[in-house]
């Protein structure tokens, strides 16, 4: 039996968004400042603060995200990629006993945000909050681990859910286990202790890493979207299949970072930390 052909409209798209990616990509690119660490900084740009005295920095180089999101993104890149290789197309969630230390993972990140959210604006803002007591003054250690403990939750649900809107015949079996999640958290835990050092041989692989996990959770949701829109979910049988979709949610995460880094750059006019801010 002859394949039925692709309809007028999906040839459209199948050749669109290759050549929207290729735009956006150099338009991208164009505004961006200069080398690898400028577009790096880009990227954190687009969803982060980038206060210096919140960051983690390479000698005097600051890294492209604070300590919260470098943790947050970075376990997050880590955690999708240990999935994949342990648990390739696993579509079920972590068991309900594994979920409440997730939860707690987000509550601290939520926690430790909202008190050193506090202690900015009380130091940019001289009065503001002053019956508000912050219960401890936290640190870039703190924000390392709680964004970490972030990103380990973001992958561990985000992974088999990805993989539940993608394939027809999903793997029913749990993305992540107590034996993975407790290798992914001391891999993860020698990273930041790692980073701690302030060893440049850490430090630019994690810029790296940390960058590279914005993408791939922004990539990652936006593909699920675009399945949704093309009305594609669990049809998919293999990798290859999934050009289209990938490319299509890498190339809306990077219209998502372009606009936001052009928007902030023209209200401050700088590629650092909001004007103002102080830590």
């Amino acid at each position: 039996m002859q394949a039925a052909k692709p309809s007028p409209l999906r040839t459209v798209v199948r050749w669109s968004v290759p050549v929207a990616a290729l735009i956006v990509l150099a338009a991208w690119i164009y505004i961006a400042p200069p080398g690898l660490m400028g577009k790096l900084d880009a990227i954190g740009y687009a969803v982060c603060h980038r206060l210096d005295s919140h960051s983690l920095h390479i000698g005097s180089l600051e890294m492209p995200l604070c300590a919260r999101c470098t943790g947050e993104f970075n376990a997050a890149a880590i955690g999708l990629l240990f999935q994949a290789l342990v648990s390739p197309g696993s579509s079920r969630l972590p068991r309900r006993s594994l979920l409440a230390i997730l939860i707690v993972f987000f509550l601290a990140f939520a926690f430790d945000g909202s008190n050193s959210y506090l202690a900015l604006m009380k130091t940019t803002y001289p009065g503001a909050f002053r019956n508000i007591p912050n219960l401890y003054m936290t640190d870039n250690i703190t924000r390392l681990f709680t964004g970490s403990g972030m990103g380990i939750a973001m992958s561990a649900v985000l992974y088999p859910l990805y993989n539940q809107s993608l394939w027809r015949a999903p793997r029913l079996q749990r993305a992540l286990g107590w034996p993975q999640f407790g290798l992914l958290v001391g891999i993860i835990l020698l990273v930041d202790l790692g980073a701690l050092t302030g060893s440049a041989f850490i430090l630019y692989p994690v810029a790296i890493i940390s960058s590279l996990g914005v993408l791939a959770l922004l990539s990652m949701v936006f593909s699920i979207v675009w399945i949704m829109l093309m009305r594609q979910d669990n049809v998919f049988e293999n990798l290859r299949q999934l050009w289209l979709p990938a490319l299509a949610g890498l190339t809306l995460a990077f219209v998502l970072i372009l606009s936001i880094d052009l928007l902030r750059f023209s209200l401050t006019h700088t590629w650092s930390g909001f004007p103002g801010l102080t830590g």
